[in-house]
């Protein structure tokens, strides 16, 4: 089946209809999300906004920032009855790609410390930690740090 899912599932830039879709798969995976604002303005902002979808149906999405010879991924995400499948690891291949298509010299991104399966996937992926932001997210009890990753390109 998940190789069926990933033949299937596709990506495309995201359009603002999408995101309806997009904060409510935020709202569900992650404790403190975006909103609704955050990803209308990275559309109007022309950032590099992307949703992967199965049958019609969002199922994904990111943001990418291009800045200079750099690119930052400022999020992504899979549903979380979609996570586990590889869709992760197929997304952010796209989005690899895209950066070097941009000639981007690297890819940068902050992950939570916390958020174990995301630093697998970036590990695995070529990313390497370069330095900590300090108090960067909201957490539960106060601040947590953000772990910088780059993968050069």
């Amino acid at each position: 089946m998940n190789a069926l899912l990933q033949d299937v599932a596709t990506f495309r830039p995201m359009l603002l209809v999408d995101v309806e879709a997009v904060v409510e798969i935020e709202c569900d995976i992650y404790p403190f999300p975006w909103s609704y604002g955050n990803f209308r303005d990275s559309l109007y902002a022309g950032h590099s906004v992307w949703v992967c979808e199965f049958s019609g149906t969002v199922i994904g999405y990111s943001v990418m920032m291009e800045v200079a010879d750099e690119v930052h991924l400022l999020n992504l995400g899979i549903a979380r009855d979609w996570q586990g499948r590889g869709l992760g690891r197929r997304f952010l291949n796209h989005l690899i790609d895209l950066a070097r298509g941009y000639q981007a010299a690297t890819l940068l991104l902050e992950v939570r410390p916390s958020n174990i399966a995301a630093r697998r996937l970036y590990a695995t992926s070529g990313f390497r930690e370069i330095a900590v932001r300090k108090k960067y997210y909201p957490a539960e009890n106060g601040r947590e740090d953000a772990l910088l990753l780059e993968l050069a390109l």
